[in-house]
C-alpha cells in the first residue's frame, strides 16, 4: 500500500472515479481505478488479465437479492466495481485538513412519506404480515430527500470530512465517487468480513437515542431493559446464525452483547465468527442481505419489502465489498480477503437529488409512532454529522438529540455491563461456546434428509444435526423427490412462513403431501414449526392463529416430562382441549391451559412447534436429541 496519493484538490477537478475510505482512527486510504459494471457478484473480475489477483471496491444494489432467487422492486442499479489502481494510507489529520468545509445548502427538505403514512404502513405490516405468520420482522424504509445545487464531488469531499470529524463509532466512513454517482456514508455495522478463512458477521440492532445533554446510565439502562430491543437484536442474531451456518464448517459462535456508541445513536451488536473456504463473492452470495435492514426469514421479508415499500431501495441495505488480494497465496485457499459494510447510515447524490434512506425493524411489540421516531432519529444522524442540518440544536429534521460533546463511555459502567452481560443467560450455550463432537455423536453413521421449507433455520438445524453425528443434506421443497421422501433414513421437514392451511400456497401444498408420503411409510420423521403443525393437522388436531404472535419468544415448556427453555416463531399453533394427552397414535405435549401444542410423537415420528436451534433454545439441543431418538424408536409390529 502506497503512502502517497494523487491530490484531493485534483481529484475534486476531474473526472476520475475514487474513494475515500477511514477504518481506523489515523489513516484515510485513497482508491483510484477505472470502473466497470458487472451483472453478478461471480461476475467481479478478481483477476486481471494477466492472471494476477487485484483489489476491486464494490457497491452491490440491493436488487442482487435476485440471484437468490428473491423478489425486488428492480431499478437496474449496477453492481459497480472500482478496479483499484493505486490504493494509498494517508494521516487522516492531513486529508482532513486539505478537503473542503463549508456546509453544502441543501433545498426542498423532507420525507418522502409522511409521518401518518409511515405509522399506517407499521400497523398494516405488524397486522398483515407479522400477524399472519410470514415473519418475525421486518425492516420498511422511506428516504429523506432535498436538493444540492454544489458540485457533487466537492459534496462529497465536504461530507466526508463531516462525517470523519463529527461521527463516532463508524465501522467504515466512505465517499465513493463515480461518474454520475455519489455514496457518502458513516456505517456502524460490518455485514460480513473474511480475512484468513474466519468470516465474522457483526449484527446490530436496537437503537437509543440519545437525550438532550446526552446518554446517561439511567436513560441507557432503561433501553437495554426494554423487551422490544432485546428480542429485536436476538432475532436478527438468529437470522444471521443461519447464514452463518450456511458458509462456516463450525457454524459459527457468538461473542458479546457490546454497546455500538454513535454521536446521537447507542446500538447493541453481537460478533459471529466461524471458518470457511468458500470464495469471498460465494460467501457475499449467501449473506445477502443483512436481516437488520430487511427482515426474517430472509426470502419472506423481501416479498414483504416488495408489497410495502413503493420505490426500489437503490442501494440501501446493500455492501460496500473491498476484496483485497491476500498477502500470501495458498493453493486451493481464496486469493481475496473480504470487508462488507453495510450501505446504512449514507446519502446519496445524483443529479442534483439527495437521498438518505432510513429504516426500522418493526416487530410485533413495535408502536407505529416510536417507529416514526427511528426513523427521524437515524435520518438526523446522517444529516446532522454532515452538516446539513445543525448539530448543536434541536428541531432539524426531527433532531432533537443533538450531542453536546464528548461523552464517557458508557459501556464501561459496570452497571450497563451487568445488564449487558445478562442477556445471554437467556442464550443456548451450543452458539455462545466452542463447538465439538459430530464425528462420534449418538447418531453418527445415520443419515438424513432435511426438507428447506423457506426458512433458512434449516442450515442452524442441519448443523445441530451434524454436531449429533448425522449427515444430513439439505433439498428445498421444490426440489425433493418422491423417491428421496420415502426412501430417506431418517426425513426432516423443516420450518417456513405461512398459514399452513392455505392449500393455495403451492409450498404449503407440496409440503403437506411430504408429511402425508412419509408418515404412510412409517418411516423415522421428524417435523418442525410449520412442519409440525402439518402433522398435527394431519393427525386431526385443530390449527389455529394464536391471539399474539409468537415471534421470537423464550418460553418454558413441558415436553413429555421434561422442562425445556424453547424459542418459538410461530404465528399459528396446533391445540388440543386442556387436559389432553393423546390423540389417535400420538402423544402430545401441550399447555396445561391454552392446550397449544408443543410437541408430539408416535409410531416413527416426532415433532415440535419451537425452533430448537434457536439461539434463544437453552435446552434446545437436548430437545433435538431425544425427539431424534423419538423418530428412530422401532415400531411395535
Amino acid at each position: 500500500m502506497s503512502t502517497s496519493a494523487p491530490s484531493l484538490a485534483a481529484l475534486a477537478a476531474s473526472d476520475a472515479p475514487f474513494a475515500l475510505i477511514a477504518r481506523d482512527s489515523d489513516t484515510v486510504e485513497v482508491l483510484t481505478g477505472e470502473v466497470v459494471d458487472v451483472d453478478l457478484l461471480g461476475d467481479i473480475p478478481l483477476v486481471a488479465r494477466d492472471g494476477t489477483p487485484r483489489e476491486v471496491l464494490a457497491l452491490v444494489p440491493f436488487r442482487q437479492v435476485r440471484e437468490r432467487g428473491f423478489v425486488c422492486h428492480d431499478d437496474g442499479a449496477p453492481l459497480r466495481c472500482l478496479l483499484v489502481d493505486e490504493h494509498t494510507s494517508l494521516p487522516r489529520a492531513d486529508v482532513l485538513a486539505e478537503l473542503p468545509g463549508a456546509p453544502v445548502a441543501l433545498s426542498d427538505a423532507g420525507f418522502d412519506i409522511a409521518d401518518d403514512d409511515y405509522a399506517d404502513i407499521v400497523r398494516r405490516v405488524i397486522a398483515d404480515e407479522i400477524g399472519r405468520g410470514e415473519g418475525a420482522n421486518f425492516v420498511i424504509r422511506r428516504d429523506f430527500t432535498a436538493s444540492v445545487d454544489a458540485d457533487p464531488r466537492v459534496a462529497a469531499l465536504t461530507w466526508f470530512r463531516a462525517l470523519a470529524e463529527h461521527e463516532q463509532g463508524a465501522y467504515w466512513t466512505f465517499a465513493i465517487v463515480t461518474d454520475g454517482h455519489v455514496a457518502v456514508g458513516a456505517s456502524p455495522e460490518a455485514h460480513v468480513s473474511a480475512t484468513g478463512g474466519v468470516v465474522t458477521m457483526n449484527p446490530i440492532s436496537g437503537t437509543f437515542r440519545h437525550p438532550q445533554g446526552g446518554a446517561t446510565v439511567a436513560t441507557l439502562s432503561e433501553f437495554l431493559e426494554s423487551t422490544k430491543e432485546t428480542e429485536e437484536l436476538f432475532m436478527v442474531v438468529d437470522e444471521e446464525l443461519k447464514m452463518m451456518s450456511a458458509v462456516c464448517s463450525d457454524g459459527g459462535r457468538i461473542t458479546g452483547p457490546r454497546l455500538k456508541e454513535m454521536s446521537r445513536l447507542t446500538h447493541t451488536e453481537y460478533m459471529l465468527r466461524g471458518r470457511s473456504r468458500l470464495d469471498p463473492r460465494d460467501i457475499l452470495r449467501e449473506t445477502m442481505f443483512a436481516p437488520t435492514v430487511t427482515g426474517s426469514p430472509m426470502q419472506n421479508a423481501c416479498a414483504v419489502i416488495a408489497r410495502h415499500e413503493t420505490s426500489p431501495r437503490g442501494y440501501y441495505s446493500g455492501v460496500a465489498a473491498l476484496f483485497t488480494p491476500r498477502a500470501t497465496q495458498v493453493s486451493d485457499e481464496p486469493t481475496h480477503d473480504l470487508d462488507a459494510p453495510i450501505l446504512i447510515r449514507t446519502a446519496y447524490l445524483v443529479d442534483g437529488a439527495l437521498r438518505v434512506p432510513v429504516g426500522a425493524t418493526l416487530v410485533r411489540h413495535s408502536d407505529p409512532y416510536g417507529e416514526v421516531g427511528e426513523t427521524h432519529g437515524k435520518a438526523a444522524g446522517v444529516l446532522g454529522a454532515i452538516g446539513a442540518v445543525a448539530r448543536d440544536t434541536p428541531g432539524s429534521a426531527g433532531d432533537d438529540d443533538a450531542p453536546t460533546g464528548p461523552r464517557a463511555r458508557l459501556a464501561e459502567n459496570p452497571d450497563v455491563a451487568s445488564l449487558l452481560a445478562s442477556r445471554n443467560s437467556r442464550l443456548a450455550d451450543f452458539w455462545l461456546n466452542p463447538q465439538s463432537g459430530g464425528t462420534d455423536g449418538p447418531f453418527t453413521g445415520h443419515r438424513a434428509v432435511m426438507v428447506d421449507a423457506e426458512d433458512r433455520f434449516t442450515t442452524m438445524l442441519a448443523h445441530q444435526l451434524r454436531h449429533l453425528g448425522l449427515d444430513v443434506t439439505i433439498t428445498p421443497w421444490h426440489a425433493v423427490t418422491d423417491e428421496e421422501i420415502v426412501s430417506a433414513e431418517l426425513l426432516v421437514c423443516g420450518p417456513g412462513p405461512g398459514d399452513p392451511r392455505g392449500l393455495e400456497n403451492p409450498r404449503i401444498a407440496r409440503m403437506r403431501e411430504v408429511v402425508a408420503m412419509r408418515r404412510a411409510t412409517g418411516r423415522p420423521l421428524l417435523a418442525v414449526c410449520l412442519s409440525h403443525q402439518i402433522l398435527a393437522d394431519s393427525l386431526g388436531i385443530e390449527l389455529a392463529p394464536l391471539t399474539r404472535p409468537h415471534q421470537g419468544v423464550q418460553l418454558r415448556v413441558d415436553v413429555f416430562g421434561e422442562p425445556a427453555s424453547i424459542g418459538f416463531y410461530n404465528t399459528f399453533t396446533a391445540t388440543v382441549p386442556a387436559g389432553t394427552s393423546r390423540i389417535g397414535e400420538a402423544e402430545v405435549s401441550a399447555d396445561g391451559e391454552s392446550g397449544a401444542v408443543y410437541a408430539l410423537r408416535g409410531p416413527g415420528f416426532a415433532s415440535v412447534q419451537g425452533h430448537l436451534e434457536s439461539i434463544l433454545s437453552r435446552d434446545g439441543l437436548r430437545t433435538l436429541e431425544r425427539l431424534v431418538t423419538e423418530a428412530f424408536a422401532p415400531t411395535s409390529a
